[in-house]
């Protein structure tokens, strides 16, 4: 623990504001009230929620805030002082100290998990999925469509969007869709939502899938598997095998909707092939359920030759298309959009006509026009040399730096991959590697049904770094290996 002159100096002794904190005393327990406000400050701190160096409140503010006697506040003050959770500085006030944490955790795959949160300054190279290469975005152009957007004649900009988002920029997805997915929709069955988990709860409401079975790929997308559990479905996982999800799970399952990554399994990467593609669409037609496709990162295909989107090759509209501009465009203009077979388009507009467009009719406008003028397209050519060139460079140092010692799993398309190790688990490689200031990612959480096999592989996200970053981050991995 810091000495009481460190964290002084550290804080000065003009003090700051004290953080604020409402634990919940229960006066008719058996336990002493001091003891409850000991146990409760002392797990914040433990758990950090309460960090070092924030200030506590003084005795006098806690005791007029939570009503109790100053007895109460100072006999649980001076207990979390005398064990070093609390430093009292003169003239300043009560601070939380550093403290040592505790080495210890359940099981691996815990602890991998909650390493993988953790925040360090130590940390240089981060392969965390989701990430973009925020270098080589277009800023300039995209300042520049937020102003022509907002300059734009007409009433819009003081008026709410059209309740399935703004026209122009579903006529520009769907044009996109048709060139580069080959999905065949007009303006009217696009649907504009803030993200794929809000798209997946509207469907959920509107399929009436409560209480119903839906298929889903295991391993798969944890977001989406924890909008289906709160949406009250039962979630029915259907294993992989080499080449993709098992078509025979899923018929011989009851399933009502199938969600799946045809395009790029998540997190696996396999490409679903079109002889399966075709037996899910004959699933479709057969039981008159639903396919949700997900085609998160579409455009990223680094290996072999374009894959139809499962979406472009239903007759009989049974696929209800998911897109995103996360991985595409920008993940903080939170715009997701959904492609609605024409009968469930009117069942959305007889069911949700009083639900408001929940995307930035500004931000929405502002795309639009980014589309129209080319600048979308020539971006999407630009990353994908890009993200093609961290794809080779990744593989490149893999297969430099760690050989044989692990094997690359959904090397074909997307930002990022999985790699299954050998002699070492996933958990153990983890904390070494975040020691080493590397940080990399457990698949683990993907798994609805827990499995020992989770623990073999680690999760490289490589979009939002360098090729230098890569190369030696994959150098500072490969150090950790047995």
């Amino acid at each position: 623990m810091r000495k009481v002159t460190e964290l002084k100096s550290l804080i000065g002794t003009d003090g700051g504001l004290p953080v604020e904190i409402t634990p919940f005393l229960q006066k008719e327990l058996p336990e002493p009230l001091y003891q409850q406000l000991y146990q409760w400050i002392k797990k914040e701190i433990e758990e950090g929620r309460l960090l070092p160096e924030m200030k506590m409140p003084s005795i006098r503010q806690l005791t007029l805030h939570l009503k109790v006697s100053r007895n109460t506040v100072e006999a649980a003050y001076q207990q979390l002082q005398s064990e070093g959770y609390l430093v009292s500085v003169p003239k300043s006030g009560i601070w939380v100290a550093e403290i040592e944490k505790p080495f210890f955790h359940q099981n691996e795959e815990e602890y991998a998990i909650s390493l993988e949160g953790k925040p360090s300054s130590a940390v240089l190279i981060d392969f965390e999925y989701g990430n973009v290469d925020s270098q080589k975005f277009p800023l300039k152009q995209w300042k520049k469509c937020l102003a022509e957007a907002v300059d734009q004649e007409g009433e819009w900009l003081f008026e709410y969007s059209d309740s399935l988002g703004d026209w122009s920029l579903r006529r520009e997805i769907s044009q996109y869709l048709l060139q580069s997915r080959g999905v065949r929709s007009s303006p009217e069955q696009i649907l504009i939502t803030p993200g794929t988990q809000d798209s997946m709860a509207l469907l959920c409401q509107l399929l009436a899938l409560r209480g119903e079975p839906v298929a889903m790929e295991e391993p798969g997308y944890t977001g989406v598997r924890k909008v289906l559990q709160d949406q009250g479905c039962h979630i029915d996982p259907v294993h992989l095998e080499e080449d993709g999800l098992s078509v025979e799970h899923l018929q011989k399952g009851n399933a009502k909707a199938a969600y799946l990554t045809p395009s790029h399994q998540f997190p696996f990467g396999m490409v679903l092939p079109i002889s399966k593609r075709m037996q899910v669409l004959k699933w479709a037609y057969q039981t008159g359920g639903y396919i949700i496709e997900d085609d998160y990162d579409g455009e990223f295909r680094y290996l072999g030759q374009p894959i139809p989107s499962l979406k472009s090759l239903d007759e009989e509209e049974r696929v209800i298309y998911l897109g995103t501009f996360s991985k595409s465009f920008l993940p903080s203009a939170r715009l997701s959009y959904i492609v609605l077979p024409p009968s469930l388009m009117v069942r959305y507009l007889q069911r949700f006509t009083a639900y408001n467009q929940s995307v930035s009719p500004i931000i929405q406008r502002a795309i639009a026009v980014f589309m129209q003028s080319g600048e979308f397209d020539r971006h999407i050519r630009r990353m994908r040399k890009v993200y093609q060139k961290k794809h080779q460079a990744l593989l490149m140092s893999i297969e430099k730096y760690m050989g044989t010692q692990v094997e690359i799993v959904g090397e074909k398309s997307g930002l990022h991959i999985l790699l299954k190790l050998k002699g070492i688990t996933g958990p153990e490689l983890i904390e070494r590697s975040f020691e080493k200031g590397v940080k990399v990612y457990s698949p683990a959480r993907f798994w609805h049904q827990p499995s020992p096999e989770s623990d073999s592989f680690i999760m490289l996200g490589f979009g939002g770094l360098s090729i230098e970053e890569i190369e030696n981050g994959v150098r500072l991995l490969a150090s950790c290996l047995p």
